[in-house]
């Protein structure tokens, strides 16, 4: 749990998934922007030869679309989907990194366990050497059963080697991580440190939890991202309107900015619309409606997958209990 603790602090993967939610939300704010009238303002004095100072001041609105058919509406939808999409995907990189810490810390209680396995045998080994040289000086054995002796002893001592190694390539893992150096009394000391660590699924537990994990989410929440860039794509099938507004002072002097002479306004709106494109923003709509339904099939396979792995784990579980196969 130490370890853990420290690995959601440090882990630079999860650091990168935190500035991309962090991209995600901001993008959001920027798309829903649009959304909504730029109004701006400003001011000049201009001094032209033979005529005169002149002097303005306004702010307004220029260029407001109003969203009759949904095109920023749809657009917003898209990227806040996306956002959420985002947010899954930091939560599966957080419980991936926990599950790959557990396994790291699994697999170093083995090769512990393994290590002193190896120990244990190099001494014996060593011993039967001993005995077997004793023996061939006595003349009750023959240099081949020493040679053998030997040989088994080699081997033994090679896999300590070999062991270490592992121990060593854990730690790195583990180091890695953590995402910086750690208190190496937290590793355990063998495989009966993990006796009784683990939860029992309650039984009858519905599937429906399976749709609780950040992957399934992330696949849905893609799935609805693609389904509001249709709306984007078909909106583009019809005009865009547009309102301009705006509201100002004009005189030839600066003490008459004020007075209500120099009151000026201005309103307008305009449309475009796209007459002929080649078939572009049809092709668009296709374009999208084939993502959606990549989409569809990226949700299907995530939550097949959600499946197949608690099923695999269900497996091992029940034939680890029970010694036979089944679920």
């Amino acid at each position: 749990q130490t370890l853990v603790a420290q690995a959601l602090a440090e882990n630079r993967d999860l650091r990168v998934a935190a500035a991309n939610l962090a991209a995600a939300r901001a993008q959001v704010r920027v798309t829903r922007s649009a959304q909504f009238p730029e109004v701006g303002a400003s001011g000049s004095a201009t001094y032209r030869r033979g005529q005169g100072d002149s002097y303005a001041l306004q702010g307004g609105v220029s260029s407001f679309e109003l969203d009759l058919f949904g095109r920023l509406a749809n657009a917003t939808a898209t990227q806040r989907e996306r956002a959420l999409a985002s947010e899954a995907d930091a939560r599966t990189v957080r419980i991936g990194l926990v599950a790959d810490l557990a396994q790291a810390w699994i697999t170093y209680a083995a090769d512990r366990d393994l290590l002193a396995i190896a120990e244990e045998t190099t001494t014996n080994a060593g011993k039967a050497v001993e005995l077997t040289r004793l023996r061939l000086n006595g003349g009750i054995a023959p240099r081949t059963d020493l040679r053998q002796a030997e040989q088994v002893l080699d081997t033994a001592q090679g896999d300590v080697a070999q062991q270490k190694t592992a121990l060593a390539q854990d730690e790195n893992l583990i180091r890695l991580l953590v995402g910086a150096e750690f208190d190496r009394s937290l590793l355990p000391s063998g495989l009966g440190e993990l006796d009784g660590e683990f939860a029992v699924l309650a039984p009858g537990t519905s599937s429906e939890v399976l749709l609780r994990r950040p992957d399934v989410e992330q696949a849905e929440h893609l799935l609805k991202a693609a389904n509001a860039d249709i709306g984007v794509a078909r909106a583009e099938l019809f005009p865009r309107i547009s309102l301009t507004g705006l509201l100002g002072l004009a005189s030839d002097a600066l003490g008459a900015l004020f007075t209500g002479g120099a009151f000026t306004a201005t309103a307008g709106a305009d449309a475009a619309f796209t007459i002929f494109d080649a078939g572009g923003r049809r092709a668009n709509v296709a374009v999208s409606e084939a993502q959606r339904d990549a989409a569809l099939a990226s949700y299907e396979k995530a939550i097949q997958s959600a499946f197949r792995e608690v099923s695999d784990v269900l497996a091992v579980r029940v034939f680890d209990r029970t010694g036979e196969g089944g679920i």
